[in-house]
């Protein structure tokens, strides 16, 4: 942390004074030149988002954040802060960041006036230079420009028409620093009036002061595009306001989306030591939130949010990690009946249409995870005939055949060694799986087994029954038997 100085020695310093444009335009160019990432931890937007923020930023345009649930705007608006200057000086004790070389405020006017090159100066760091505000409808303009304060007139001995009465809001405290709106279009359209004058020309008005106080401040928005038909909406002159409007978008592949969950999901290093993850079901994990952005049951406007996956991923370890407590095994691998556990991760995240309501949000959960086995297995298997004649073997008969004659029961508290032995005794199961996924890790391998009877349940090919503690399948002809 720099020590507090003088302005003489700032000055002798040959420290130039900068607008926070100026600031981070020069810190982005630096970056670029030096082939360094700009905007860490951002996957999938390489060649969308990345490049059009880049240039509102060298535009020096305030910016728009206009996209779905879970899409990162918060964390790009964070991420920007790594493109100010590591300090910042200011003169000591001011409320809004007073530049010594600009000073904007009274109290810095007055001293600067009264102490010269003897001003004493403070050094604030970039992490305390992001001003962050949720836009809930409660807001008001004292809250975000200030407003007088009475205790402080009567304090000082001070008539309300003095400047040294006003209590500063969140909007002016960040001057010279970056300032995020979320959720723009919830903020009362009276409220948004208010920073007109803040984006264009630089005013703010509190009560009956017309103060003419330049802030020097990189705004960042955030909307929902649902947000300007249903909660609210962002007024026109405030939106003409707003340099650059940039959408953001969901992973467009499993792999980005793969990078995505790895990163955000809370995992212990204890945990990734004792737990596997096959392959295939970290995407099995993806497919369903890609599922639930196709489904007809969930409202595609609303959005299906990133962090899904990433309380998906997490409830995935959880069911894991409870069965190395029950079994006092000492490691274990996810399994596909490990999904059941993240049923409570999408009824949580998801907005249902009306027929999705009238089927009920676990049912719902349950179809998203069974679409995105069938996608998962079709791309492993060949596909399962819908029609079968009895001259005409497929890949699945033997299979479907030695059902007729066993049942499988799958127990979530199995060891591991218990579970896969169950397995591994359907002969026809192991020689399917060797000759369509050969190439697979052995991990892999026992969770395409249990993919295969997944798939060929939701097919009608096999039978499923389930409760609280384990799975059976069998036969779809002696089940539908045993109904008549």
């Amino acid at each position: 942390m720099k020590n507090d100085t003088t302005f003489k020695e700032l000055k002798q310093s040959g420290y130039t004074d900068k607008t926070i444009n100026q600031e981070i335009q020069a810190n982005l160019i630096a970056k670029i030149k030096a082939k360094e990432p700009v905007f860490e931890g951002l996957w999938g937007y390489e060649d969308s988002v990345v490049p059009q923020l880049k240039k509102a930023i060298l535009a020096g345009h305030h910016i728009n954040l206009l996209g779905l649930r879970g899409q990162a705007k918060t964390r790009i608006a964070r991420s920007m802060v790594n493109l100010l200057d590591e300090y910042m000086p200011i003169v000591k004790g001011s409320e809004i960041n007073d530049s010594p070389f600009q000073p904007i405020s009274k109290f810095a006017r007055d001293l600067i006036a009264e102490l010269g090159d003897e001003t004493p100066i403070s050094w604030v760091h970039r992490s305390n230079r992001f001003f962050e505000k949720l836009a809930t409808p409660d807001v008001n303009v004292a809250d975000l420009i200030g407003d007088i304060d009475p205790i402080k007139a009567a304090t000082l001995k001070l008539p309300y028409s003095d400047e040294r009465v006003l209590h500063y809001g969140m909007i002016p405290r960040a001057n010279r620093c970056i300032f995020v709106l979320n959720e723009l279009p919830d903020l009362q359209a009276r409220i948004q009036v208010s920073l007109f004058n803040i984006l264009q020309e630089g005013d703010i008005q509190i009560r009956g002061f017309q103060l003419r106080m330049p802030l020097d401040i990189q705004f960042v928005f955030t909307a929902n595009p649902e947000d300007y038909t249903n909660r609210g909406s962002i007024v026109t002159p405030l939106k003409d306001r707003i340099g650059s409007q940039i959408f953001t978008h969901y992973p467009k592949t499993i792999a980005l989306a793969r990078q995505i969950t790895e990163q955000e999901a809370a995992i212990s290093k204890e945990d990734k030591e004792q737990i596997t993850i096959p392959d295939l079901a970290r995407n099995l994990l993806e497919e369903v939130a890609f599922a639930a952005r196709d489904s007809e049951f969930v409202d595609a406007k609303s959005g299906v949010s990133a962090r899904l996956t990433i309380s998906a991923m997490e409830n995935l370890i959880a069911a894991a990690k409870l069965r190395l407590i029950e079994t006092d095994a000492k490691n274990t691998t996810v399994r596909l009946l490990d999904f059941m556990s993240v049923i409570p991760s999408i009824t949580g995240k998801i907005e249902l249409v009306y027929e999705g309501e009238q089927e009920g949000a676990d049912y719902v959960a349950k179809i998203l995870i069974d679409q995105a086995v069938m996608t998962q297995f079709e791309s492993l298997f060949p596909r399962i005939p819908k029609l079968e004649k009895e001259e005409i073997k497929t890949p699945y008969t033997d299979l479907i055949k030695w059902f007729n004659k066993n049942h499988l029961q799958l127990n979530y508290t199995d060891t591991d060694e218990e579970f896969y032995s169950k397995l591994n005794k359907i002969a026809p199961l192991t020689v399917l799986v060797e000759e369509n996924a050969s190439e697979l890790s052995k991990e892999d391998k026992n969770f395409c087994k249990e993919l295969v009877l997944w798939a060929l349940t939701i097919s009608k090919k096999l039978d499923k029954s389930e409760n609280s503690s384990d799975y059976t399948f069998d036969s779809a002809d002696i089940r539908q038997f045993f109904r008549n």
